[in-house]
């Protein structure tokens, strides 16, 4: 689950603020915003339930879509997440039995 590059999506509790990020290391990432541990725009608004990721081999490619989904509209950012996760559940939660122990998520 962790090797490649990842542009992900995160949303607040009740779904009401959303955040796009990029990251290599996407289980540990998102362990970060759950643990309050990356200060900024996540942690001021409690945003922290992964809804929505792509995988990428290449950082570039990564970026660039990362950049395009950050300019959308938000109820284009709805839909997208739609597609994947109707109800919006965490996928944070369905994915971490995937995470070797060695993954480092320690902070």
């Amino acid at each position: 689950m962790n090797e490649g590059y990842f542009v992900y999506i995160l949303a607040s509790r009740r779904n009401t603020v959303l955040y796009t990020g990029v990251t290599s290391n996407l289980m540990q990432r998102v362990w970060q915003h759950k643990q309050g541990l990356l200060e900024g725009f996540t942690k001021k608004y409690n945003v922290n339930k992964l809804v929505y990721f792509e995988r990428f081999q290449d950082i570039k490619e990564a970026i660039q879509r990362e950049k395009c989904i950050k300019r959308w509209k938000r109820s284009w950012k709805e839909d997208l997440i739609a597609k994947l996760n109707p109800d919006w559940n965490d996928l944070y939660t369905e994915q971490i039995d995937e995470v070797p122990a060695s993954a480092g998520m320690t902070g």
